[in-house]
């Protein structure tokens, strides 16, 4: 049984956006009892005329989408700070899955967007959408670790009901900049962590040296055709240097593919 039971989907009416939304529609169609909300943050007080006026907009760009989902999508428009925003609709509405789209930018370096800001600051799994990503259910997923210790194996969880879910392969990718034979030594404990939570989905575990981590991932992904991209961002640990999130901000920004960020 699947633990993704409601998805929330910023949504400004940007083109960014409705393929935001065309994904989680992609994501959730027939066969799956999500609950879709689409969620509109404005800066000034919203009237019920302009709420109206925005949900029939809403319904249009649905009509033109031609997905067909088991549960109707819902559209609420609020006002305030965007983040912030976001962060208590996640908790108050139980939202298991942020789905957000993003235009990117191959020539930025570390350009902190929406999107990065979001999954930064969010507790809980968020899938940014490239603007230009196909709409493709994931079947190859790349998920990238480092050396360091996983430090709560049950978020790998959310992983395996994707995996379940979509019948995709997972191939664990990690990039070192140094030694990749000394570090290997160093991995049974995750291997067994990984063996156990992805279940038969796990497909391998491939090792390679780059001193542009970045890069490492954006080739693997390219090579592999993978379809999602999963990442820790670690900015949330306890039992180690919490990270500034650079990693996170440049694959937000040049990825191809969706990224999905667990914490």
């Amino acid at each position: 049984m699947s633990t993704i039971k409601r998805i929330l989907v910023p949504f400004d009416f940007s083109e960014s956006a409705i393929n935001a939304l065309d994904y989680t529609l992609n994501f959730a169609d027939m066969d799956k009892a999500m609950d879709v909300l689409a969620l509109k943050v404005s800066v000034a007080p919203v009237t019920s005329a302009q709420e109206k006026e925005d949900e029939e907009q809403f319904r249009k760009i649905l009509d033109t989408l031609h997905r067909k989902t088991k549960k109707q999508p819902k559209f609420l428009s609020v006002s305030g700070n965007l983040i912030e925003t976001l962060l208590k609709i996640q908790v108050e509405q139980h939202i298991d899955l942020t789905i957000m789209g993003t235009m990117g930018d191959k020539d930025a370096d570390e350009a902190l967007t929406n999107t990065s800001r979001l999954t930064l600051e969010s507790k809980n799994p968020v899938i940014a959408i490239p603007y230009k990503a196909t709409i493709d259910l994931p079947k190859k997923i790349a998920f990238v670790l480092g050396k360091e210790e996983i430090e709560s194996p049950r978020i790998i969880g959310v992983l395996l009901d994707i995996a379940r879910i979509f019948d995709a392969k997972v191939h664990v990718l990690t990039i070192y900049k140094d030694s990749v034979y000394d570090e290997k030594a160093i991995n049974d404990n995750i291997e067994k962590i990984l063996e156990y939570y992805l279940e038969h989905f796990y497909a391998e575990h491939s090792f390679s040296k780059n001193e542009d981590i970045e890069q490492g991932i954006l080739d693997y992904v390219e090579k592999k055709d993978i379809d999602l991209l999963v990442i820790l961002p670690r900015n949330h640990v306890q039992k180690t240097a919490p990270s500034e999130g650079r990693l996170t901000k440049l694959l937000m920004m040049h990825s191809d593919v969706p990224v999905l960020t667990l914490d």
